[in-house]
């Protein structure tokens, strides 16, 4: 868990510090005050771009010196991030004190996230299910984010490549190729054994108060020993689309809602919603079990439309999972059955202690 959280002109905060001492941090607020600020900043603590996404540059405070920090002290090791005002799309990180890279943070913390953006993973482009399912599948396994940096740095290299196909040297083309067959295969094989895993978890889970789904993986089932032979023998057809289109960068996540037979996509908001909290969940317990670690949860603005059984139920469910759970809401009732919480007010980029 994190023990302890600071944030350098980081968005709309200059400087806060959080010690949170249980289990459940609750972040309350107008909206624009700051708390997803708040979670973003902490899911810069693991690879990637954070929950939104977000180029480094728009994370600086805006009346800040050009530059931001994060650190949390975890079991006693301190992790940091953040990029300096000389190069503000660099990205710095530490461990222990120590430089380190993004993706190694991912040995020290596990961290998902929900938040409404989310609300329409199932009806937006593959590319948002695939990040979702890698982040899941990242929990499980530290060294995807890795596997994945270099396949896309194989991938793009060789994209150059083939827009002037009959100029490039096809020993370079073979070398990036093979390398794209090597982290592909891992790529695959981590997604299908998060997957075969996660299914299993779900299985046990029971169909109320939240659906219970089936998650599967489509497109092409390109993450094996034999990507590298496909890749070489279609170099006309990439060149002449302008790029790769085998691999698992393909990937996409299919969701089936058991009890209906239907495909998320199909369900109603309410039941997406469900279904993500499903799969949420079961994860979490999934990675607790595996890891014997279980992951920091960013919940945003996860309670708001969930009637008071549901809330009850999921908060119940959360606790379950023995893991760190950082919420934001509107509204402090919200949290009203939560009497085992850090809970923080957030106004204007300031964080304070609740009363209550």
């Amino acid at each position: 868990m994190i023990g302890r959280l600071t944030l350098s002109d980081f968005r709309n905060h200059a400087d806060a510090l959080i010690l949170p001492n249980h289990s459940f941090i609750l972040l309350t607020g107008d909206n624009g005050a700051g708390k997803t600020n708040i979670l973003e900043a902490v899911s810069m603590l693991a690879p990637g771009r954070g929950l939104r996404g977000a180029p480094l540059s728009a994370m600086v405070r805006q009346e800040g010196g050009g530059g931001f920090g994060v650190a949390a002290e975890v079991d006693g090791v301190v992790l940091g991030t953040g990029a300096a005002a000389a190069s503000p799309e660099r990205r710095q990180v530490r461990i222990g004190g120590v430089a380190s890279s993004a993706n190694a943070l991912a040995d020290h913390l596990a961290i998902v996230w929900l938040t409404p953006a989310m609300d329409r993973l199932f009806l937006d482009s593959p590319g948002g299910r695939r990040r979702f399912l890698d982040r899941l599948t990242l929990a499980l396994h530290p060294a995807h984010a890795t596997h994945s940096a270099r396949y896309d740095a194989a991938m793009r290299a060789r994209n150059r490549l083939l827009a002037d196909l009959h100029r490039a040297d096809p020993a370079w083309l073979s070398a990036l190729e093979a390398q794209m067959g090597e982290h592909g295969a891992a790529l695959a094989g981590a997604r299908a054994d998060l997957v075969a895993r996660l299914n299993a978890m779900l299985a046990d889970q029971p169909d109320e108060p939240f659906a219970r789904p089936r998650i599967a993986i489509e497109g092409e089932d390109a993450g094996d020993d034999a990507l590298a032979d496909r890749l070489a023998r279609e170099r006309r057809r990439d060149a002449a689309a302008g790029r790769t289109l085998s691999g698992p960068h393909r990937h996409d996540l299919a969701v089936t809602h058991i009890a209906k037979g239907q495909p998320a996509a199909l369900c109603s908001t309410g039941e997406q919603k469900a279904l993500l909290l499903s799969i949420l969940l079961a994860h979490a317990a999934l990675v607790s079990a595996t890891r014997g670690q279980p992951p920091v949860l960013l919940l945003d603005e996860v309670a708001a439309h969930l009637d008071p059984s549901r809330r009850s139920a999921l908060f119940q469910r959360l606790r379950e999972t023995g893991g760190q759970v950082w919420m934001t809401g509107t509204e402090s009732s919200l949290f009203n059955d939560l009497d085992d919480a850090t809970r923080l007010t957030v106004t204007a980029g300031q964080v304070f202690r609740s009363a209550t």
